[in-house]
C-alpha cells in the first residue's frame, strides 16, 4: 500500500467507487487486445490512452492554474505533424521518430512560452481569445503548407518496421491475438500514457501544483505573499504544451497519418474541454475516467442506438428517436445529465459522497 502511495504521489483515489474504477479502467486498458479483439476495440483503447495523456495535459492549464486556452490543439498538432514529417522526409527510422518528437517538443516549448510571456498578462478571456487567434492561423498555416504537411490530404508516411502491422513476431496468435507491429504500438501507447499520467500527477502534488492552485483561487493573494504569477502559469503552459504535443505524437504513430482535421481541429478542442467537465477538473483521475467513459460513448453510442432503433421498429416515433443519425443529440443529452447530476464532475461527486460521513 505504501509503495502504490508513493507511486500515485499520495494522491489516492479517496473513494472505493473510484479505486474500482479505476482499477478497472487500467486493466481494461492493459489487456484491451485480448479482452476486446478486433479492430475497431484496439482503436477505441488507444484514442483512450492519446485522450487521457491529452486532457491530463489540459487540466494542468484549466483544472490546477485556471487559465483557460484554446490553443491546447496547436501543441498536439506540433507532435502529431513532427513524427508525420520526419517519418515521411527522412525515413521510417527510429531516428527519425525521435528527431522529429524533439523538434515538434522544441517547437512546443518556445511557442507555449512566448504565448505565456506575452499573453498571460492579460485577462483571461483576452487571454482565451488570443489563443484561438493563434490555434486557428496554424490550421491555416498547415493546409497550406502542402509540400512540407501535406495540405488538406494530410500526410500518410511509413514507421520503423517494428510498429508496422505486417511485422509478425510469431507465427501462432497468443491467446487468439496476433503479435505483431500493431500490438506492440499498442503497447508503446500503453507506456507512454502511464508514464506521462503519472508524471502529471507528481507535479500536482507537489509544491509546484500547490502554488497554482493558489493562483487559480487568488492571484492576488498569492502575489502577495511572493509567488511570481506570471513566472508559475507559463512554466504551467509550457508544461501543458510539452504533455499536449507528446500525446500528438502517439497519434501520429498509432493512425500512421496525419492531417489538419486529424490534429488541429476545434472539435478535439471542445471533446477536450466536454472531457474536463464530465472526469471532474482539478483532478488527474478526472482525465482518466472522463476520456475513456468520453470515448465508449464516441464509439459505440450509434452502434446502442441502432440496436434500439431495430427494437422499436413497431412504434414509428420511438424509433426515429433512436436513429443511429441522431447520436450527437444524444451525446449532448448525456452530457447535460452529467453536468447535472455530477456538478464537480464523476471524480468529484465520488469522493464527496465517500467524504460524507
Amino acid at each position: 500500500m505504501k509503495t502504490l502511495s508513493r507511486l500515485l504521489s499520495h494522491d489516492l483515489p479517496a473513494s472505493r467507487w473510484l479505486a474500482a474504477m479505476m482499477i478497472l479502467t487500467v486493466l481494461g486498458l492493459a489487456f484491451a487486445p485480448f479482452i476486446f479483439p478486433g479492430v475497431k476495440a484496439l482503436s477505441v483503447a488507444a484514442k483512450a490512452l492519446i485522450f487521457i495523456v491529452l486532457v491530463a495535459s489540459f487540466d494542468l492549464l484549466l483544472g490546477y492554474a485556471g487559465i483557460v486556452s484554446f490553443a491546447h490543439t496547436l501543441f498536439f498538432g506540433m507532435g502529431a505533424y513532427g513524427i508525420a514529417m520526419a517519418c515521411n522526409h527522412w525515413g521510417p527510422t527510429w531516428s527519425a521518430m525521435g528527431l522529429g518528437l524533439l523538434l515538434a517538443l522544441a517547437f512546443s516549448f518556445v511557442l507555449s512560452l512566448a504565448i505565456g510571456l506575452f499573453s498571460l498578462r492579460v485577462r483571461a478571456i483576452f487571454f482565451a481569445m488570443i489563443t484561438l487567434a493563434v490555434a486557428a492561423a496554424f490550421q491555416t498555416l498547415a493546409s497550406q503548407m502542402s509540400e512540407y504537411t501535406g495540405g488538406e490530404d494530410g500526410l500518410t508516411f511509413r514507421l520503423p518496421a517494428l510498429l508496422m502491422p505486417s511485422t509478425e513476431f510469431s507465427d501462432d496468435p497468443f491467446l487468439g491475438v496476433s503479435l505483431d507491429g500493431r500490438l506492440l504500438s499498442y503497447y508503446l501507447l500503453f507506456a507512454a500514457a502511464c508514464l506521462a499520467w503519472l508524471a502529471l500527477l507528481r507535479m500536482v502534488n507537489s509544491p509546484f501544483g500547490s502554488v497554482l492552485q493558489a493562483i487559480r483561487e487568488n492571484e492576488f493573494r498569492a502575489e502577495a505573499i511572493g509567488y511570481r504569477v506570471v513566472l508559475y502559469r507559463t512554466l504551467a503552459s509550457v508544461i501543458s504544451a510539452l504533455f499536449a504535443c507528446l500525446a500528438g505524437a502517439m497519434l501520429a504513430i498509432w493512425l500512421r497519418y496525419n492531417g489538419p482535421d486529424t490534429s488541429l481541429s476545434f472539435e478535439i478542442m471542445m471533446d477536450v474541454l466536454l472531457i474536463v467537465v464530465i472526469g471532474g477538473m482539478g483532478s488527474m483521475y478526472g482525465a482518466v475516467i472522463g476520456s475513456v467513459l468520453f470515448v465508449l460513448a464516441q464509439s459505440y453510442l450509434q452502434d446502442l442506438l441502432r440496436v434500439a432503433h431495430l427494437g422499436f421498429q413497431d412504434w414509428p416515433w420511438l424509433a426515429a428517436l433512436f436513429s443511429p443519425d441522431r447520436w450527437l443529440l444524444w451525446l449532448g443529452l448525456l452530457f447535460v445529465l452529467s453536468v447535472y447530476y455530477f456538478p464537480n464532475g464523476i471524480v468529484g461527486r465520488l469522493r464527496l459522497l465517500s467524504a460524507r460521513p
